[in-house]
């Protein structure tokens, strides 16, 4: 063990796994030519919960825990190692998986264990420094940033076929098309979302509850690996689009990735499935927003009381919700004023039937934008200038079919 003091606020930790000790010594050296406070622990065997290691005060009092470990002697003890040491130091910890392999299925295994990068051997000193620089990078802007400021809005329907998906994508496409905004937008369905779909993108990748899992590593560069990016700028997680009956989603973690997103974007957008179970809650419990989508029909109209029935025994939920009828006409069968006796709550957005414009657009991949002139393309244009601010919402005669809830977002 060795360990070299300097004026750095930053302390680091960096520990060495069953590296050959000239490859060991490269990496010292380079982690030496920074300005930290370093201490270095060498484990010449794999260690995990079983084999546990003799690990120095000073390394469990580090700022910040960087582990590189050999994954070409023995992947399953590597694997081990990482997840150990990530549980361990939950929180601080950076580990890169030293491999001359590249099939698919180690790295995914590598990451999935708790790895954030894959060095390629023979290590290159260059990709090495820029390993270190960057970990040094996102450590002063985690200490730097303030609190987090990210606007999480969250759409449920009140039963499938209502369009919460088609609302939920479009107001994300808007909020970066029109305002310029960093938006994610989070398919937050079990299985088999539709939000890519709609998008025209491959979100096969990477999914939401995947990023989940490993939120105990969870940073920027890590999140970069996950997302797809639509042409427009748009960045999405996708749902998964296999069925697994043992695949569940931490209510616990779920809430702490949302936490962290909040301070990587100006706007998440979760299109979530219609449920009034734990997770569900947990998405609600951290919106600042929460959109219960209905079309108007008995059948829609009945689930949406009976959901709202269910929330509002929850007062801060409550203070949060907003209704919105999709697909309305004021020459339907039934009418707002009949909707809101029946929910008991105002409607607070009224959006055109435009289905045939939007199925269109389904098809193709592609969101109606701004740039169309239709009485929808409008309406969206109006509300994503109300969520941002720069419009204040007025209220519109019913016979058009269109309100806007009276509600003003601000940065």
């Amino acid at each position: 063990m060795s360990q070299t003091a300097s004026n750095s606020t930053l302390s680091v930790a960096l520990l060495t796994v069953g590296l050959e000790r000239e490859l060991t010594d490269k990496i010292v050296q380079s982690a030496s030519e920074h300005r930290w406070s370093l201490t270095h622990d060498d484990f010449d065997e794999y260690v995990s919960a079983v084999r546990r290691p003799a690990i120095s005060a000073d390394a469990k009092n580090a700022d910040l825990v960087i582990a590189v470990i050999d994954f070409d002697r023995d992947a399953q003890g590597a694997t081990e190692t990482a997840s150990y040491l990530q549980h361990l130091f939950f929180g601080k910890f950076f580990a890169a998986a030293l491999s001359s392999q590249t099939e698919p299925d180690l790295l995914l295994a590598a990451m999935r264990a708790g790895c954030n990068e894959v060095l390629r051997n023979p290590l290159d000193a260059r990709e090495l420094t820029d390993l270190f620089d960057r970990q040094e990078r996102q450590w002063s802007d985690k200490t730097g940033r303030g609190r987090s400021t990210g606007h999480i809005l969250s759409f449920f329907g009140a039963k499938g076929g209502v369009g919460t998906t088609t609302v939920a994508v479009t107001v994300a496409y808007y909020l970066v098309r029109q305002k310029n905004k960093k938006v994610l937008l989070i398919d937050n369905h079990p299985e088999f979302g539709h939000v890519c779909l709609y998008l025209g993108l491959d979100g096969s990748r990477y999914h939401f509850d995947e990023l989940i899992r490993n939120v105990n590593r969870l940073d920027s560069t890590l999140l970069r690996g996950f997302i797809a990016r639509h042409s427009c700028g748009l960045e999405v997680l996708s749902s998964p689009e296999s069925h697994d009956l043992s695949r569940t989603m931490d209510p616990d973690a779920l809430e702490r990735t949302l936490e962290f997103l909040r301070g990587e974007y100006d706007y998440i957008i979760l299109d979530c499935e219609t449920s009034l179970a734990e997770v569900s809650l947990a998405v609600m419990d951290r919106s600042d927003q929460i959109y219960l989508v209905a079309t108007p029909d008995i059948g829609a109209i009945r689930d949406l009381s009976r959901y709202i029935d269910g929330l509002s025994r929850n007062e801060s939920t409550s203070a949060r919700l907003h209704v919105i009828i999709n697909r309305y006409s004021s020459h339907g069968a039934i009418a707002v004023e009949q909707i809101e006796k029946a929910i008991r709550v105002p409607v607070e957005v009224r959006l055109c039937n435009a289905y045939t414009e939007c199925q269109r657009a389904i098809n193709v991949g592609e969101p109606i934008g701004p740039d169309k002139k239709s009485e929808i393309s409008t309406q969206f244009s109006r509300w994503t200038s109300i969520l941002t601010g720069d419009e204040t919402p007025k209220a519109q005669p019913a016979k058009k079919g269109f309100a806007l809830f009276g509600q003003k977002r601000t940065e």
